[in-house]
């Protein structure tokens, strides 16, 4: 029985040296990849190549490799993510192009979100607006209540856990053509508002975190729901409008 046959593939991929310089595409060929391979593995392969050619390898971010850590970010192809749907791009695998096809290799395109290097983007706005949430604190004095005493609805624990399913990868910002964050925050705003124990602060805490978004240079939702379609973890906008929902009340209570 003959081996199967790898993919031959022509890659374009933005390379920049730093936040400061002119980047550009350059494309590189590679042949006989592994359609059981994942696309991370078929970049360290382009690597290694280019290693022992004695040229600079691609950078690009990743950890896990698990679909959970949110790091491995890249638009492929025009889509965050790449072609497949539901997966983080280290969960994509080389099944899904074909032999002899073209792959355009970017960086997630965001004034938020300056490229470090190559494929590699700064998301720390992420974290700052996170931050700027805060925590939920409490009184521990030896009065508190255990967390199981404290009754929460199915549905609402429901959907705090899927909020809280938000990875922070950035594909919400990189696919909405405004650069939008609110799928983001309105994830990390609801997973507190949903449960008792993060009301107490709720109202300080969505100000602020929408405070810090617009202060990050976020753009402003337009309702086109593509963050939703390319989220790796199926994030709803019924999140924005719930942080929506936080927010106003938040003003008015603020007067």
């Amino acid at each position: 029985m003959s081996a199967k046959k790898g993919l031959h593939l022509t890659l374009k991929i933005w390379r920049q040296k730093n936040n400061k310089s002119k980047g550009q595409f350059e494309t590189y060929k590679i042949s006989d990849v592994s359609t059981d391979s994942s696309f991370l593995e078929m970049l360290d392969i382009l690597n290694e190549n280019l290693i022992n050619e004695g040229k600079e390898p691609v950078a690009f971010d990743h950890d896990c490799r698990e679909g959970i850590c949110g790091m491995c970010s890249l638009y492929i192809n025009g889509r965050a993510h790449g072609p497949d749907t539901g997966i983080t791009t280290c969960q994509l695998h080389m099944r899904m192009f074909k032999d002899g096809e073209t792959i355009v290799i970017e960086p997630w395109r965001s004034a938020a979100f300056p490229v470090i290097k190559d494929l590699m983007v700064d998301r720390s706005a992420f974290d700052r607006v996170m931050a700027a949430g805060g925590f939920v604190s409490v009184n521990t004095s030896g009065n508190t209540l255990d967390a199981n005493a404290i009754p929460v609805p199915k549905d609402d624990a429901d959907k705090a856990m899927d909020a809280a399913a938000c990875i922070g990868c950035g594909a919400c910002v990189a696919t909405c053509k405004n650069g939008s964050a609110m799928l983001f925050v309105g994830a990390k705003v609801s997973q507190f508002a949903l449960l008792p124990q993060g009301r107490v602060e709720g109202k300080r805490r969505v100000l602020n975190m929408v405070k810090a978004m617009d202060e990050e240079g976020f753009g402003n939702c337009s309702n086109t729901g593509a963050c939703e379609v390319e989220c790796p973890k199926g994030i709803s906008l019924e999140n924005i409008a719930r942080m929506n929902r936080e927010y106003m009340a938040a003003l008015v209570d603020k007067g």
